[in-house]
């Protein structure tokens, strides 16, 4: 369960980064110190975890809803995303900009690997990055997904 608890934090943190402390604090009801605890690693805060209807008002404002993914993820699930909550303004284009999108994302992940692999240790600041561009490349993956689902129905 240890590692279920320091995954959820990471993705409590990235949530929280996503909107912005300040608003973040603001749309929780929390102040800097009690949004940190539910993210920090410290044994201390290891049984803290943010209320689900503080997740609900920071997933609504964020860019990509973290800790729902990170559960879903957990459970073997995938989400699927209504028109009007996409990730991002990118609709146009269609499965073919996508297939582009997707290429030039995966590029990306394999270089920052191939840096990152280098000295044959991979360190916390460079797994960050690869977690970035993983969640980038999820993201168009969602992206492709939601149009080949428009073209299914368009048929």
């Amino acid at each position: 369960m240890a590692g279920v608890g320091s995954y959820l934090k990471k993705h409590t943190e990235a949530l929280v980064k996503d909107v912005g402390i300040e608003a973040a604090c603001e749309l929780a009801g929390k102040s800097k110190a009690t949004l940190g605890r539910y993210y920090s690693s410290n044994e201390e805060h290891r049984d803290r975890f943010m209320p689900i209807d503080a997740v609900a008002a920071l997933e609504k404002a964020a860019n990509y809803p973290h800790v729902t993914s990170a559960l879903a993820e957990l459970l073997g699930m995938t989400l699927s995303y209504r028109d009007g909550h996409r990730n991002s303004d990118s609709s146009e284009g269609g499965v073919n900009s996508d297939v582009i999108a997707l290429s030039q994302r995966f590029a990306m992940l394999m270089a920052e690997y191939n840096e990152s692999i280098q000295d044959g240790i991979i360190t916390v600041n460079e797994a960050k990055r690869l977690l970035k561009e993983t969640a980038a490349l999820q993201h168009v993956l969602l992206e492709m997904k939601l149009h080949l689902e428009e073209e299914s129905v368009a048929d």
